[in-house]
């Protein structure tokens, strides 16, 4: 059998959840508001965007152990590294796009008139979509990139963004955030900041280090720090979190 099935076989399983997250994202629940008897007005809002995100969540999940089941049959190769990019352009690119799109959507729909908006002010949310088909494509005819990255990696703005509905899903622990979240001012400076971003030449850290030397690794090993912390004391929060320790420890650490 070919060694590298196994691992393109996982690669494939992203690409599946990641067409599921469009799915559920793309599902919506019919609301019906009846105005002192004078009018009545119908809209969808999405109903399933946590499903959504979690399915990004599983994605990256799978996209890691494709990687890791690759170098341990010693199965790398080229068909596998195109097949990668091209389902992390849908897991990683098109479903965030398409739950920013009814973050905004949303974001209107709380606003007087909202009913009539214009889709085109929607549009701006598949911006982060093409940013991470550039990054992707960049990453695979530059070979400079093995030991640290130029930009931000595609599935971690993706999980950034993946992160935003599972946060909404739990609005009594942090009101303010919540509300942070679904103000299209908010929406539109993120995916113009997380496009720049993917496509910069930043460089920044990758996670898989040459050796396990601490004087070497210290930025990595504080990150694993920040984001155990993190995730034990701010639930889904902890990811923009450790999101951004990942860029200002990038930064500080001199071998990026």
């Amino acid at each position: 059998m070919n060694r590298s099935l196994i691992p393109n076989l996982f690669t494939l399983l992203n690409l599946f959840l990641g067409c599921m997250a469009i799915v559920f994202a793309l599902q919506t629940e019919n609301i019906t508001i009846n105005s002192n008897e004078e009018y009545v007005s119908s809209f969808n809002i999405p109903e399933k965007l946590s499903l959504a995100a979690l399915c990004i969540f599983a994605a990256a999940a799978v996209d890691f152990l494709d990687g890791f089941l690759a170098r341990l049959l010693g199965a790398d190769s080229l068909m596998g590294k195109q097949l990668d990019s091209l389902c992390d352009v849908v897991s990683f690119g098109v479903a965030p796009g398409v739950i920013l799109y009814q973050l905004l959507r949303m974001s209107y729909m709380r606003e007087e008139f909202g009913l009539d908006v214009s889709s085109v002010f929607l549009w701006p949310a598949f911006i982060v979509s093409l940013a991470a088909a550039w990054r992707l494509a960049k990453f695979n005819i530059d070979d400079t990139q093995r030991h640290s990255f130029a930009g931000v990696p595609t599935p971690a703005a993706g999980l950034l963004v993946a992160s935003l509905p599972l946060i909404l899903h739990y609005p009594a622990q942090f009101p303010s955030v919540n509300a942070l979240l679904v103000n299209k001012i908010f929406l539109y400076v993120l995916i113009i900041t997380l496009s720049l971003l993917m496509v910069s030449r930043i460089r920044l850290m990758a996670m898989k280090p040459e050796n396990y030397s601490f004087a070497q690794n210290k930025f990595r090993y504080l990150l694993a720090g920040i984001a155990l912390a993190a995730a034990l004391t701010l639930h889904w929060l902890a990811v923009p979190v450790v999101f951004v320790a990942y860029i200002l420890l990038s930064l500080a650490d001199k071998k990026s």
